[in-house]
């Protein structure tokens, strides 16, 4: 049996300034160099107001060959956008590709590796 393709999808808000939606592009490029990443392919997208959309994104990793896509909405907390919004989205798109196993994750959220991240900030 073949080895499924795995794809992850990091979903941010998305913004008008140009800066904002780079960040995503540098985590996206962090993950693809991790050596602990295990995912065949890694797009971004943004919920909207810059492209990327999730659309876009879910159609490039099927075109790509992806057997499983796993989205996650890269949010600090919960709320509207990580809980209804995107999956909403998600859905819609993957009702062309029924082929295809999907899920959105959980945001950012609270772990024990963000304390480190606030620290390590606050101390510089």
């Amino acid at each position: 049996m073949d080895k499924k393709k795995r794809a992850l999808i990091l979903v941010d808000h998305g913004s008008v300034v140009k800066e904002a939606n780079e960040m995503l592009i540098e985590v996206t490029k962090m993950l693809k160099n991790n050596i602990k990443c295990n995912f065949d392919i890694i797009c971004y997208s943004h919920m909207e107001l810059a492209d990327p959309t999730i659309s876009e994104a879910f159609e490039a990793c099927v075109a790509q060959g992806a057997d499983e896509i796993i989205v996650h909405p890269y949010f600090l907390s919960p709320g509207r956008h990580s809980k209804q919004d995107i999956p909403n989205m998600v859905k819609e798109v993957a009702r062309n590709h029924p082929e295809v196993s999907f899920r959105v994750t959980e945001p950012l959220g609270l772990h024990d590796k963000m304390i480190e991240v606030v620290l390590e900030r606050a101390n510089n």
